[in-house]
């Protein structure tokens, strides 16, 4: 059981990669992904 999710920047806040997560995880996603409006490698963060 997977659902698809956005996963935005924490620094600016853009919204640059989806990706699928497991339903039954209770906390949300966070990655180290590359951000081409920072411009840098930083923290992304499951949206609601």
């Amino acid at each position: 059981m997977s659902k698809k999710v956005i996963l935005a920047c924490a620094d600016c806040g853009s919204r640059n990669y989806s990706t699928n997560a497991n339903q039954l995880q209770s906390e949300r996603l966070e990655l180290k992904k590359y951000c081409k409006t920072c411009a840098s490698h930083t923290m992304h963060r499951e949206t609601k």
